[in-house]
């Protein structure tokens, strides 16, 4: 199934529902962030997707990263809430989605780095080749959040 990403677009197909998602900041002891390229938009991406009626925001987060990338995390801390409604994600599918969005920070804590069937790559990737990489803005805007060490959690 195909997604195509939306922002601040006037022709952007109106959302038909609201996806409450957790996504993680995974970084290595040498300061990397771990990234998937997405096998859905072929864009690079921080490890997430939508809570189950069973999980917890942060339970998200860590079954995400696990389904996604095989590692184990435990979260650590609050990057923080994406609800942006110019952010439009449309599938093929016909779903038309707005998608809240808790941005978490987690460390490793076991499981061996392995692609599912979501992703096409997996690497960690350092803070100065970031803007190398395709990504759409509001994965971006995360993680310049989360480089800059911010006191407080982004509310936005």
């Amino acid at each position: 199934m195909a997604r195509t990403e939306y922002y601040d677009d006037p022709n952007a197909p109106k959302p038909n529902s609201m996806v409450v998602a957790a996504s993680a900041v995974v970084a290595d002891e040498q300061g990397r962030i771990l990234l998937q390229r997405r096998r859905d938009n072929d864009l690079w991406a921080l490890p997430g997707g939508g809570m189950d009626l069973t999980d917890s925001l942060p339970g998200t987060a860590v079954r995400e990263v696990k389904e996604e990338t095989g590692l184990d995390v435990e979260v650590t801390g609050l990057v923080g809430t994406y609800t942006d409604p110019r952010h439009i994600i449309a599938y093929t599918d016909g779903e038309v989605r707005r998608q809240f969005n808790v941005c978490f920070t987690a460390r490793i804590v076991g499981g061996e780095l392995a692609i599912s069937d979501e992703s096409t790559e997996l690497r960690f990737v350092s803070p100065d080749e970031l803007d190398q990489l395709p990504m759409h803005h509001t994965q971006r805007l995360r993680l310049s959040h989360f480089m800059e060490h911010r006191e407080q959690p982004y509310l936005g």
